[in-house]
């Protein structure tokens, strides 16, 4: 299914030459030059992915994403704007964004970003789970299915198999996952991950002939 792109930028030309790259890469997109009726495309259209200017009239993209983030919106942001100073940026994501991208800035580099992007989000069904190869996460649940078959996880276990598949094709290191998964305020023992990711292979593929997980010596794991 091709994905639907909303776009908010207030430059026509701008606005329309990102609408003709990202069709010629078979992604359909709705324009806008303001925030005025996005919340109703948003309502009315099941939009994959924002691209968010931040100098726009009557409303600060940021800002107004917030505002969706508030109201329980959770599509996909990627700021694309004039605003590149560290503390903006920052502020960029602690509003609610999901990448952010600096003007000027190349095409090519827009359409990588929007499909790395929709790589990450899409993981998502349409019921709600989260899926990698025959592995399914229900995350309300906190289940998981391997070919349709129940395995019981503890919720670090589970919790680091969510880490993994969300950051599918990104080797993960130690100090990535003791603060994400465990939470960088404990002081670990230096096999504590290694230690887990052991006893969730074991779980996942207790005979060993999928190999879901790979370790990077002397950097991390990722997913295979």
């Amino acid at each position: 299914m091709t994905a639907l792109i909303l776009i908010v930028e207030d430059e026509q030309d701008i606005l329309e030459l990102m609408e003709y790259h990202l069709s010629k890469e078979g992604f359909e997109t709705i324009g806008f030059l303001n925030t005025k009726h996005v919340l109703t495309a948003l309502e009315e259209e099941q939009v994959d992915l924002i691209l968010m200017d931040r100098n726009l009239p009557g409303a600060e993209g940021s800002e107004f994403v917030e505002s969706l983030r508030k109201r329980g919106v959770q599509t996909p942001v990627i700021f694309v704007s004039a605003k590149h100073k560290d503390e903006e940026i920052e502020q960029g994501f602690e509003r609610g964004g999901d990448d952010y991208i600096t003007k000027p800035f190349s095409m090519k580099e827009l359409i990588l970003r929007v499909k790395a992007v929709l790589r990450r989000t899409q993981k998502l069904s349409n019921d709600g789970n989260l899926a990698y190869r025959d592995i399914s996460l229900n995350l309300a649940a906190r289940t998981v299915l391997i070919e349709g078959k129940a395995v019981e996880l503890t919720k670090l276990e589970f919790d680091l198999l969510h880490a993994l598949i969300v950051n599918e094709n990104v080797v993960l290191d130690r100090d990535y996952l003791l603060e994400n998964v465990w939470g960088s305020d404990e002081v670990y023992q230096d096999r504590t991950v290694n230690v887990a990711i052991n006893r969730l292979k074991e779980k996942i593929d207790p005979d060993k002939s999928k190999e879901y997980i790979k370790t990077v010596r002397g950097v991390g794991y990722t997913l295979c």
